[in-house]
């Protein structure tokens, strides 16, 4: 699971303020009192969105939308005017800012002109990159952009291994931008980004999971995260992407033999409370599981934040979850909560 390192906990904590912290309070126990209640009931502002760059991607993933260009949603690139206008308007309450959702980051072109306005708001910034574009120029804007995490998938340790998931792609490119990171963090004497390998963990390159760890330190980065992978045809498996290690896999045998996702699945969601995502078009979805944006809870082009965030909408689908989190197709295959030890 996720570690983090002194140096990041405290960059995070040094974007607190009084009014971050209230706010952070008051969802914390609109949370706890809709959980004991089994109502939703809704006081303070979103802790953390993440924001969609684009639904651009260079490689070819089989579990990905983005990558297989399966969207039914339409495409595109979000513009930089309405992030702007977004984040003036929401950049007192939030803590936390992801440029991720669907589409490789650094595709869109001003991309890092965004990370460094979201910086200059004191927000912490995150975002997760196949690294194809971690040129030693990008490298070097990256940090001086003032970006707090950078998350670089790599799953493999080996070409073959590698491009068994990240179709299209090619390892050398993922290693010489992560040197091109760190090389460029030393030189600048910056404290950020934290830098991780995140890798997920299939069937093709479970036996590498040591290797990782090696590769890692070997490199200088700060840690390696491993991920379950989502399937969505988890009954049959089709690219027979489901490791043989239980530790890493999010499903697993049920009594009558048939694969099911391991989490208990309580009727409650600690992301419904604090956090969404807001695609380039303007919509807002519920969370990172609703990749096609089949469950739009708004759009920002003609409501604000506020207004979406406490509307009879939003606490209806709260409310939906709240009666059966399984009932929902996004939620029944739902990792939050699934513990991974790195």
């Amino acid at each position: 699971m996720p570690r983090h390192n002194k140096n990041d906990i405290f960059n995070f904590l040094s974007k607190c303020t009084l009014r971050k912290c209230w706010n952070a309070l008051k969802v914390l126990g609109s949370y706890q009192l809709s959980k004991s209640t089994g109502r939703p009931f809704m006081l303070g502002l979103p802790l953390s969105i993440s924001v969609e760059p684009t639904t651009a991607c260079n490689l070819g993933c089989p579990e990905c939308p983005s990558g297989l260009k399966s969207f039914t949603r339409p495409t595109g690139t979000i513009k930089m005017d309405f992030f702007r206008q977004t984040i003036d308007a929401m950049h007192k309450e939030l803590f936390y800012l992801s440029f991720y959702f669907q589409g490789e980051p650094f595709l869109h072109k001003g991309f890092l002109d965004m990370v460094r306005y979201a910086s200059s708001k004191n927000m912490y910034t995150a975002t997760s990159t196949n690294a194809h574009f971690l040129t030693d120029e990008n490298a070097r804007k990256t940090i001086e952009s003032g970006l707090d995490r950078l998350i670089i998938s790599l799953d493999g340790t080996t070409q073959e291994t590698y491009e068994q998931y990240r179709r299209n792609g090619q390892m050398d490119k993922v290693l010489e931008g992560a040197r091109n990171i760190i090389k460029w963090r030393k030189a600048l004497n910056s404290k950020t980004p934290m830098v991780v390998f995140q890798f997920l963990v299939v069937r093709p390159n479970e036996h590498q999971v040591d290797e990782v760890r090696q590769l890692t330190k070997e490199m200088g980065l700060d840690d390696v995260w491993f991920k379950t992978a989502q399937i969505y045809d988890y009954h049959n498996d089709p690219n027979r992407l489901i490791p043989s290690t239980e530790q890493f896999s999010r499903y697993r045998k049920d009594a009558a033999g048939q694969t099911v996702p391991k989490n208990k699945m309580p009727n409650h969601c600690w992301k419904m409370w604090h956090s969404n995502v807001i695609t380039w078009d303007a919509k807002v979805v519920p969370c990172c599981f609703d990749k096609d944006a089949q469950h739009i809870i708004g759009e920002m082009s003609t409501s604000g934040m506020k207004e979406i965030w406490e509307s009879k909408k939003y606490n209806e689908f709260r409310a939906k979850l709240m009666r059966g989190r399984k009932n929902i197709d996004i939620c029944s295959n739902c990792s939050e909560g699934l513990k991974v030890w790195s």
